[in-house]
């Protein structure tokens, strides 16, 4: 699949630098236009419909990206932020799936980056009612990185697009290879792709803790706590799951202190 592409950044020598990646390294990226501000990248976008926009993004001085995508009425492409910001942004990222790369650039993370845009794309294309959702999860985003709030709500990539869940409703997450398996409060579950490692960062320490290395749980729907016969933690729906012997400790004194 071959991807029709704008880069937009203020800074003319960024933007040559990832259009010139871009040609070098990702073939299926066709760069049709650059544009160096909201005014004229919101024009382009609506003249010339890319599949995707490289959207450099500053935070938290200012919201020009955001505002750019809220200007759009016609929204059916994906973005890819390029941002200096790492920390708290990244989680930010993470947390919405959304598309995103650190600059200075690295070749390696670029390829890795479009070969999960083209596969995005190849799934929004069988169902464009997924774009909604998608910049519902921008929007998010957006709240989360500029008001700098500690946001609930998560973006999941699925086989069928993008499914945007709060945290709450989450009863527990188990590892599944390098995936991840989510299990809801209704019985239903989801496979991420992203690693229990990543959802380890981007979930409110507050809430949930991982008691193994395969499982993370939602503090507040423990029922009990059991060592009669190992280390066993026994969820309010009744299921069992092991604390590693190496974290009990750790995981009783953050039982006692909420």
């Amino acid at each position: 699949m071959n991807l029709r592409a704008i880069v937009i950044d203020d800074e003319e020598l960024a933007r040559k630098n990832l259009t010139l990646m871009l040609e070098t390294y990702c073939p299926e990226i066709e760069v049709i236009a650059e544009a160096s501000n909201k005014e004229d990248a919101k024009t382009l976008i609506e003249t010339t419909k890319p599949d995707v926009i490289f959207l450099d993004i500053r935070m938290p001085s200012g919201s020009e990206g955001f505002e750019l995508l809220d200007s759009i009425s016609n929204r059916n492409f994906l973005v890819v932020f390029v941002t200096a910001f790492k920390d708290y942004a990244i989680k930010a990222f993470q947390a919405n799936a959304a598309h995103y790369l650190l600059k200075p650039i690295d070749d390696e993370d670029l390829r890795v980056a479009v070969d999960k845009l083209i596969a995005t794309k190849e799934t929004f294309t069988h169902d464009p009612n997924n774009y909604e959702v998608y910049f519902s999860s921008l929007k998010n985003l957006a709240d989360r990185l500029l008001k700098n709030k500690d946001n609930n709500r998560i973006a999941i990539s699925h086989t069928k697009g993008v499914k945007i869940i709060e945290d709450d409703t989450i009863t527990y997450l188990e590892a599944s290879g390098n995936c991840t398996m989510i299990h809801f409060e209704d019985g239903s579950r989801y496979l991420d792709t992203r690693t229990l490692k990543v959802y380890q960062e981007i979930l409110n320490d507050k809430k949930f803790y991982r008691i193994h290395k395969s499982y993370i749980i939602h503090l507040h729907k423990i029922k009990e706590y059991s060592s009669e016969n190992g280390h066993v933690l026994v969820l309010k729906n009744g299921i069992e799951l092991p604390v590693a012997r190496n974290r009990v400790s750790a995981f009783l004194k953050t039982l006692k202190s909420r």
